[in-house]
């Protein structure tokens, strides 16, 4: 059984940062890759940024480009999210995400993220 825990999340100002992690209970090397996916209020869940495990390709969504990094530490199995210059658009509960192929995609139970003054 595959477990993504995410944390970091929680209320900052706009402009302000966090700093999202997901740890993993099986190595991301088996993985065809990690990503982070968030879903507003009303709204449907949308791919934020995605690593390919062979080759380490980034992807991002054009809303965050420049503002947000998607790193990882496979020693630890964890995934990572830096989010910069953060704007109230930017609510929403946060979810990663494990995709292996034919073996399945995998979640976690989300963070909540909330820009506000």
């Amino acid at each position: 059984q595959v477990q993504l825990v995410e944390s970091g999340g929680g209320l900052v100002q706009p402009g302000g940062s966090l700093r999202l992690s997901c740890a993993a209970s099986i190595s991301i090397a088996s993985t065809n890759s990690m990503g982070w996916y968030r879903q507003a209020p009303g709204k449907e869940r949308e791919l934020v940024a995605s690593v390919i495990t062979d080759g380490g390709s980034i992807k991002y969504a054009d809303s965050v480009k420049g503002r947000f990094t998607i790193s990882r530490d496979s020693a630890k199995n964890t995934v990572y999210l830096q989010m910069n210059g953060l704007k109230p658009e930017d609510t929403a509960v946060y979810y990663c995400n494990a995709n292996k192929g034919w073996f399945g995609t995998y979640w976690g139970q989300g963070t909540q993220v909330t820009v506000s003054s």
